[in-house]
């Protein structure tokens, strides 16, 4: 049995009218795995961090400014949501997902949150729909742990995961490796321990050379000894925000390829299923599928 994190106020946010978060897409990635046949048993309910369990990661005066609603108007267009009680519930919770999701890793091998991925946080602010960085967190979480003592974030989100490099940049014991479009947001980029930016309209076998070989150098030059997998899936060639090319076989190869190459080094991966933002939830929710196929919860 491999866990699976999931809670329902993943998708639980009142937003505007066509606003251009996919909030339901998580309720309906779970609907559609319960509909296969997943049981109910594969899936655990994370409890939403506190204030105290934040605290020493990220900016306190964010961190109140953040929890109390006293952000300004700035840094909220920033972040791109309006500030309500029920988001902070909501970020809380989907950051204690992935803290989860890291602990069920460790035990089982590998663990998938349903959410998960908001790797554009900073410590200090929030950007991109992102308000808590839950890859960082989940490092550090795994870093508690006797025998991990270093920790790969292997980011293949469509956008580079800057809040996570910046997060990390003095920390040699949490890698940050990113595959991401050159040419698409975050206009900064930030520095990862090794970065790989792709140029728009880049497809399957391209892209999938730069990931043997992004893995292959990560694996071997900096031998962690647990990884977390941001499993984004706006790589896809019909993804709103992504402008690149890959097709649904080729985000499986993908996400396939990531599994068996920590499988056979014995390394445990923590995998978030990242962005997608195409309009037609049933189609985003068939292309995330794809990291439940690699992983084997569900068959071809």
């Amino acid at each position: 049995m491999i866990p699976l994190v999931f809670h329902p106020i993943y998708s639980q946010l009142q937003l505007p009218h066509r606003h251009r978060f996919p909030i339901e897409k998580y309720q309906a990635l779970r609907d559609r795995l319960s509909a296969m046949e997943v049981a109910d048993h594969w899936f655990h309910s994370p409890e939403a961090l506190t204030l105290s369990q934040l605290n020493g990661c990220f900016d306190v005066d964010y961190l109140h400014g953040l929890f109390g609603g006293h952000l300004d108007a700035k840094a909220m267009r920033r972040i791109g949501f309006p500030w309500s009680e029920q988001l902070i519930r909501r970020t809380l919770t989907a950051a204690g997902g992935t803290v989860l999701t890291a602990r069920l890793a460790l035990e089982h091998g590998k663990a998938l949150n349903l959410t998960g991925g908001y790797h554009h946080a900073f410590a200090d602010f929030g950007s991109g729909f992102c308000m808590l960085n839950d890859l960082y967190l989940a490092a550090l979480e795994m870093l508690k742990n006797p025998g991990i003592d270093k920790v790969l974030v292997f980011d293949c989100d469509v956008h580079q995961g800057d809040g996570t490099a910046k997060l990390a940049e003095h920390r040699p014991d949490i890698i940050t490796v990113s595959l991401h479009g050159e040419k698409n947001f975050p206009h900064r980029k930030q520095v990862s321990d090794m970065d790989f930016g792709l140029a728009k309209g880049t497809g399957d076998a391209e892209y999938l050379g730069v990931l043997d070989t992004a893995l292959t150098l990560a694996l071997n030059l900096y031998r962690p000894d647990a990884v977390i997998y941001d499993a984004g899936v706006d790589v896809h060639a019909d993804d709103d925000l992504g402008h690149l090319q890959l097709s649904t076989q080729g985000v499986y190869r993908r996400d396939t390829l990531v599994f068996e190459r920590c499988q056979a080094l014995g390394l445990p991966v923590a995998a978030v299923i990242g962005g997608g933002y195409q309009r037609d939830i049933a189609a985003l929710v068939e292309v995330h599928l794809q990291l439940f196929r690699a992983a084997g919860v569900i068959s071809l």
